[in-house]
């Protein structure tokens, strides 16, 4: 598919200014080496990926000079120069890849100097990445760098996005894990008393209970002591009449 169509496509109607952040054309194919159907009109766009579509050259990239934060992956094409171009339309460019080109030397990313917020740099599978020196040679070029295929100038591999966006507010690790499990003790601990307390009202009802019923035995037995106390007067009585 050609470029300019696949351009045209990923854009589904939204306003390119305002609504496309991120851009991806891959593996679709541009007809003269260059870029086509991307204009000045994505003032919005932060990621553009262009990865093997053919291109040789930057030269009509359109000017993104309002972008606060802008990562372009270019990879797999056959770019052997032209570089300076980038400076002028994409000033903010953060994250540049370009391995897998056609960049021989270091004289050829020496126009990358003037990108000054430029931290990360991806050049293997480029020629100059088999040059003795490579890594002292372009950090020293280009000192503005911090990560170059991956690394620091220390060999620390880059962190992932989750290590490098990490929620402060987010304690160590478990800390989450031990204040549910102190909720569930606690929530046991109520569950426990709770269920003593009513075992013991139980208790305490039953005892009650047999309360009542010895109670109402005792009044019975004075009741029948009184019935027999007075059937007892009754018959002396009739023996005086006699």
């Amino acid at each position: 598919m050609e470029m300019k169509k696949r351009i045209s496509l990923e854009l589904r109607n939204r306003n390119p200014a305002e609504q496309v952040a991120e851009l991806v054309v891959d593996n679709c194919r541009s007809s003269d080496g260059e870029v086509e159907g991307l204009t000045d009109d994505y003032t919005g766009l932060e990621i553009l990926s262009m990865v093997n579509v053919g291109l040789s050259s930057l030269s009509k990239l359109p000017s993104l000079p309002k972008l606060r934060k802008f990562q372009l992956e270019v990879s797999d094409n056959t770019i052997s120069g032209g570089l300076d171009a980038l400076a002028e339309k994409c000033p903010s460019l953060t994250y540049l890849n370009l391995s897998g080109n056609k960049i021989k030397d270091l004289s050829t990313i020496e126009p990358l100097q003037n990108l000054k917020n430029l931290k990360s740099l991806d050049l293997y599978s480029c020629e100059v990445s088999a040059l003795d020196d490579y890594r002292e040679g372009v950090f020293e070029l280009l000192p503005q760098l911090t990560y170059l295929d991956g690394f620091d100038e220390e060999d620390n591999e880059v962190p992932d996005s989750e290590a490098e966006n990490g929620d402060d507010e987010a304690g160590p690790p478990g800390d989450d894990d031990d204040e549910d499990d102190d909720e569930d003790e606690e929530g046991s601990e109520g569950d426990e008393v709770g269920l003593s307390y009513l075992m013991k009202e139980g208790i305490q009802d039953e005892e009650d209970d047999g309360d009542y019923v010895e109670e109402d035995e005792e009044d019975e037995e004075e009741g029948a002591a009184v019935q027999g106390e007075k059937r007892k007067r009754d018959a002396d009585d009739e023996g005086e009449d006699d």
